[in-house]
């Protein structure tokens, strides 16, 4: 039987050669645009998010900028973005707090994103892999789901899965492992119905064995 760390570096190989040089699919061009697109994507689509910025951004790029404007110019501002109200509160309120606090300057620790409102874990760790390169390991529903499907974990939040994925990851495979989960379960490895006929790592997925008739 393939072990979990088989699994990994046999996904590495496979969705490595899949998606090279993976990446969020956010647009943005500094960490604050980043932390701005992914607290809007909680719950939505990037592609709807990436619409939204591409205009926020260019009128809005910083957060002393961003922080001048009121609630109601917030929320038409990113009105076709769901749980609207409480979005534009916290966009606003964190880049008040970045110009206060930070002098504008987004931090890169944990403790400090995630004192900031509107962030969470998940999205703390996307802004400090992506934007600053650490090694840590954002955990979103697709890679909760993906990696529990195929038998990297047995986890039943997304803690617990970040938790167990990090014993068993190369640090230097962080980064884009979690975009490879991200990537699979965004286009193969879907919720509903996974598109196990065109997937690729079929052969080391424990629930793809378990759906198989018996002999």
């Amino acid at each position: 039987m393939i072990t979990r760390h088989e699994k990994v570096f046999e996904i590495e190989k496979i969705l490595g050669e899949k998606y090279p040089n993976p990446k969020t699919e956010l647009n943005y061009k500094t960490p604050f645009q980043l932390l701005i697109s992914t607290v809007l994507a909680a719950q939505c689509t990037d592609k709807r998010v990436n619409i939204v910025t591409e205009s926020l951004f260019r009128k809005y790029p910083d957060p002393g900028s961003m922080a001048k404007l009121s609630f109601e110019q917030m929320r038409e501002e990113i009105k076709s973005i769901n749980f609207l109200n409480n979005k534009a509160k916290n966009v606003l309120a964190l880049s008040k707090t970045l110009v206060e606090k930070y002098d504008g300057r987004v931090p890169d620790t944990l403790e400090e994103l995630t004192a900031l409102p509107g962030v969470g874990r998940k999205t703390a760790h996307v802004v400090m892999s992506n934007a600053f390169g650490h090694p840590v390991l954002a955990v979103d529903t697709h890679v909760h789901r993906v990696s529990n499907r195929i038998g990297l974990v047995t986890a039943d939040n997304v803690l617990d899965t970040e938790l167990q994925l990090m014993e068993i990851i190369p640090t230097n495979l962080v980064s884009d492992f979690h975009h490879y989960l991200i990537l699979h379960g965004r286009y193969t490895c879907t919720a509903r119905v996974p598109k196990c006929s065109i997937c690729p790592i079929t052969h080391i997925c424990d629930m793809f064995f378990s759906n198989q008739p018996t002999a």
